[in-house]
């Protein structure tokens, strides 16, 4: 197994080419002494429930697993909370805007992006849009769709993560798959 950051050649510091394995966390510079961390990228997803308790699904537009479902979502902007960052990627996925947003769980992910695989810590959120009358597919979103609560499958979701969390959030809703 390689080290996460395998492809990460040089020192982001000074440059050096003698940056190597400290550890299983990280890399060390052995010139400037400088260390970095692999941490977990923070990530959101969003339950977002209608009136008549259907789900708000999404179609991947985009790799990895293109072409399977999700939930709106997405990485969490520097400087950005997990309720910003879900109520934005909402917001740039579906022309919803998330006017409350209850934190329910988090769970570890891996999402492999430009050959790279990003570790993300995936935060669901329980989402309530202001109209959910006028979804929009949009950015990275082949298509958006309410599906009744009983019909949703979690095996159609591409991603480890959002699969887990629609499993759970089906569980805690008491509806049996």
């Amino acid at each position: 197994m390689h080290h996460p950051l395998e492809l990460f050649k040089y020192c982001p510091k000074c440059g050096s080419p003698a940056f190597v394995e400290n550890n299983e966390k990280s890399k060390r510079c052995e010139d400037c002494g400088f260390v970095y961390y692999f941490n977990a990228s923070s990530a959101t997803v969003a339950f977002i429930l209608n009136e008549k308790e259907e789900l708000l699904v999404c179609r991947r537009a985009k790799e990895p697993k293109k072409g399977t479902l999700d939930l709106a979502g997405g990485f969490v902007d520097r400087f950005e909370t997990g309720e910003e960052g879900v109520a934005r990627e909402v917001l740039e996925e579906t022309g919803l805007e998330v006017v409350e947003a209850r934190y329910q769980f988090s769970l570890p992910n891996t999402y492999l992006y430009s050959g790279f695989l990003v570790h993300t810590l995936d935060q669901f959120f329980l989402c309530r849009v202001k109209d959910d009358g006028c979804v929009q597919a949009m950015d990275d979103v082949a298509d958006s769709f309410w599906v009744p609560l009983r019909d949703v499958n979690p095996e159609e979701f591409g991603l480890d993560s959002v699969r887990e969390g629609v499993r759970r959030f089906l569980k805690e809703h008491n509806i049996t798959k």
